[in-house]
């Protein structure tokens, strides 16, 4: 069967040796464009950044376009067949990304530290070598991240309680 660059077959009517190479291709590409994303743009003192950075300065529309460029790695890493968890893993790190750079200047220098894009494609690599510990390892993460968030409304959720109780006790 020859390939086709958009042929309807999936990656699961292929040969194992052609597969294999479209996987690796397709990884080597993901690491080009993460460190593109990330660390292309160098910086005096050693520290490199990246164009999600660098558009994530653009007030308004700067962090969308940089989660919209991230979201390529996840629908890559999709494509080659990674699980639900891992790919949940990888969101959660451009949530967070996109999340914290909302906030002015604070927001931008931890984009520029938190390298999402970089963080997703090791994740990837690593899940290919482990995938058993790294589903495992994101399956915890994900259920520790839970556990916070529902922690944290609980705690919100009190504390608005207890303020309107103050405030009815007053009148």
């Amino acid at each position: 069967m020859a390939y086709m660059p958009y042929s309807t077959t999936t990656a699961q009517d292929q040969p194992d040796t052609l597969r294999v190479k479209r996987d690796e291709a397709a990884r080597q590409r993901l690491r080009r464009f993460a460190y593109l994303l990330d660390s292309a743009i160098p910086l005096p003192g050693g520290y490199r950044v990246g164009i999600d950075g660098t558009i994530g300065l653009i007030p308004g529309v700067g962090d969308l376009a940089g989660a919209a460029l991230s979201s390529y790695i996840i629908a890559e890493a999709h494509r080659l067949g990674t699980p639900s968890v891992v790919l949940l893993r990888m969101l959660l790190n451009v949530l967070v990304e996109s999340a914290v750079g909302v906030v002015p200047v604070v927001g931008d220098l931890f984009d520029f530290a938190w390298k999402a894009n970089l963080r997703n494609v090791r994740l990837l690599e690593k899940h290919i070598e482990q995938p058993r510990r790294i589903r495992r390892q994101s399956r915890w993460i994900l259920v520790g991240v839970a556990v916070t968030v529902v922690a944290v409304a609980v705690a919100v959720m009190a504390l608005i309680l207890w303020l309107l109780s103050l405030l009815l006790s007053a009148f």
